[in-house]
C-alpha cells in the first residue's frame, strides 16, 4: 500500500511539473546592438558630467555644492538683527491666533 501512494504521489508531482512547463513570454530573441561599447561608455561618461544621469525614481539626484556670497561674521550679524523682528512677528502672529 505504502508502494502504490508513493508511485502515485511522484506521477502527481511529475503530472503537474510538465502542466506547468512553459515556454518564456516573450520569446527570447537575440539582442543586436546599435551602439559599440566605447560609444555607451562615452555617454555615461558625458551624462555623468554634466548631471544629467537618469536616476531611479526612488533616489535623490546628486546636487552641486552652491558657493555663499556672503561672510561667517555677515550671516551671524543678520542672525543678531534679525532675531528680535522675528520674535516680535511671531508674538504678533500669535496674538492674532488667539494663542
Amino acid at each position: 500500500m505504502n508502494i502504490s501512494k508513493l508511485v502515485a504521489g511522484a506521477m502527481l508531482i511529475a503530472a503537474a511539473g510538465s502542466a506547468l512547463a512553459e515556454a518564456s513570454y516573450p520569446p527570447e530573441l537575440p539582442f543586436v546592438s546599435s551602439k559599440t561599447r566605447a560609444e555607451v561608455i562615452a555617454e555615461l561618461k558625458q551624462a555623468r558630467d554634466d548631471g544629467s544621469l537618469n536616476y531611479a525614481a526612488s533616489a535623490y539626484p546628486v546636487l552641486r555644492p552652491v558657493a555663499s556670497t556672503t561672510t561667517r561674521a555677515e550671516v551671524k550679524a543678520e542672525l543678531k538683527s534679525d532675531t528680535p523682528v522675528a520674535n516680535r512677528e511671531l508674538d504678533e502672529l500669535r496674538d492674532n491666533l488667539g494663542h
